[in-house]
């Protein structure tokens, strides 16, 4: 089988660099202990002490107690106290004092291995174009997408937690929203979002009426498109649930990375990363987008500026351009949710009233230990985003050139002329389990034809769409949030 060739060989040598070598050489570390990113440490007693004036002796024990009882009453200063923090850059065994650290080691690193295997299959099918050999890339792929699955719903699960903070109603509230939204999304018509689910699901429906009357099965379908859109709108809700907290946090960090920087060029790139998702929203949106490159109205000749085929390939390589310039200004806003130390300090020296040591402490400490939280929070989305635009290339059957091809290899791809079983095919073997075999074969090879590559592809451009929607939706709110009602 082809299954066990090159894919394979490129499959055990990146399971063994993620044993071997990551835990050595690893992204993850490296973004974060890189020498660009500087945390603020919490100050000790002494120096709080010293700077309010009380550096008298701690009394011992005989002089503290009072009434038979020891007196703990913890420290308390002046809230307008003349404090500066300091800083110091980010090493590796700070990391360990991280929450959620080895969480994001581990999704970051397999991340960086499956895109790494993805790029080198992608390759050997453009150099190779082996027929009929399953895409072992895929299943990479998907593998991100459940680690990511797991991460949001631990971190949200961490929310859901809490009894105080309205973390656990401001989640359902959006999880509700979300499910009106999929809802309203799924019945607007073609002519203005184009997906492509209408064509993929009747043809999935179709396909598997077929299978199923060749197996010898009576069926009136395997499932109703009504039940169909409120499965895919259960699932849009969970998403959107995920995605809360990530959108909430990106907005306060963008508005804290604009303030750090004076760079024009920066500030745009920040402007560009914030806008992102709504760009990758309106790429699907025909009459903005599709429509214009398509169908111009401008012009002598009307001519179309570009290919249907042609302008899929385009919103590919966008969406992978945009997501590259997430990666890129990661460490700015990072930086910018590291400076919430310093902003907690300056905003405290306003307030009149005292304060305990040790609650200015864990103020201080809290922001620096929950850096990892942050960072899963800002490298889900994008990890979300990155690995369903690959599979809606290799699944959908897309192709990474401007001008591709008629005959592209796709690994669900099936000939026309060939239905299910029809053809000659060769003797199998005799005996039970030579019929087992071609009975296998037969079942495998209906259903590459009731999964084609139309069903993914509408299924999975919806998906790309709805997770940058979510994020824009989430962002903005979170926007609005923090530049208005906190302000307020």
């Amino acid at each position: 089988m082809g299954v066990i060739g090159v894919q394979l060989v490129v499959t055990m040598v990146m399971a063994s660099v993620i044993q071997k070598i990551i835990p050595h050489y690893s992204f993850a570390r490296w973004l974060l202990c890189s020498g660009s990113l500087r945390w603020y440490q919490h100050p000790t007693e002494d120096e709080l002490r010293s700077l309010a004036g009380k550096q008298q002796k701690v009394k011992n024990k005989k002089d503290r107690k009072y009434n038979g009882h020891i007196d703990n009453k913890p420290l308390t200063i002046p809230k307008d106290i003349d404090l500066q923090l300091e800083t110091k850059c980010i090493t590796e065994v700070d990391t360990l004092a991280l929450h959620y650290f080895p969480e994001f080691q581990w999704l970051v690193d397999f991340t960086v291995a499956a895109t790494l295997v993805y790029l080198i299959t992608e390759l050997y099918y453009a150099l190779a174009q082996p027929s009929g050999e399953m895409n072992i890339s895929v299943v990479w792929c998907l593998l991100v997408l459940a680690f990511v699955i797991k991460t949001l719903f631990s971190l949200t699960a961490h929310y859901f937690k809490l009894e105080e903070g309205g973390e656990r109603s401001l989640c359902i509230t959006f999880g509700f929203f979300f499910f009106v939204k999929a809802m309203v999304i799924l019945i607007v018509t073609e002519n203005y979002l184009e997906f492509g689910l209408e064509a993929g699901f009747a043809n999935f429906s179709d396909s598997a009426l077929q299978f199923l009357e060749k197996q010898g099965m009576e069926s009136q379908g395997p499932i109703s498109k009504l039940t169909f859109k409120l499965i895919l709108a259960l699932l849009c809700s969970l998403i959107g649930a995920f995605l809360t907290f990530p959108g909430l946090r990106l907005a306060q960090m963008h508005l804290d990375a604009l303030n750090l920087t004076t760079a024009k060029v920066t500030q745009t790139l920040l402007h560009i990363n914030f806008l992102s998702p709504l760009i990758m929203v309106l790429l699907w949106v025909k009459p903005i987008t599709k429509d214009y490159f398509l169908n111009p109205t401008l012009g002598k000749d009307n001519a179309p500026l570009m290919t249907e085929t042609t302008y899929d390939t385009m919103r590919l390589w966008v969406v992978l351009l945009l997501c590259a310039l997430r990666l890129g200004v990661m460490r700015q806003h990072l930086q910018a949710y590291l400076g919430l130390a310093q902003k907690g300090v300056e905003q405290m020296k306003k307030e009149a009233g005292r304060i305990s040591t040790v609650d200015l402490q864990k103020m201080v400490a809290r922001v620096f230990y929950y850096l990892c939280v942050i960072a899963l929070q800002y490298m889900a989305p994008l990890v979300m985003l990155l690995h369903t635009t690959l599979l809606l290339k290799t699944l959908g059957g897309h192709s990474w050139g401007v001008y591709p091809e008629e005959d592209l290899p796709c690994p669900l791809e099936v000939n026309s002329d060939l239905d299910m079983g029809a053809g000659p095919t060769p003797a199998p073997p005799s005996g039970l389990a030579g019929t087992s075999v071609a009975q296998l074969s037969v079942a495998l090879g209906g259903l590459r034809t009731v999964f084609s590559p139309l069903l993914f592809r509408g299924l999975l451009s919806f998906l790309t769409w709805w997770i940058a929607a979510c994020l824009f939706s989430t962002s903005l709110f979170g926007l609005f949030y923090h530049q208005y009602l906190m302000a307020a």
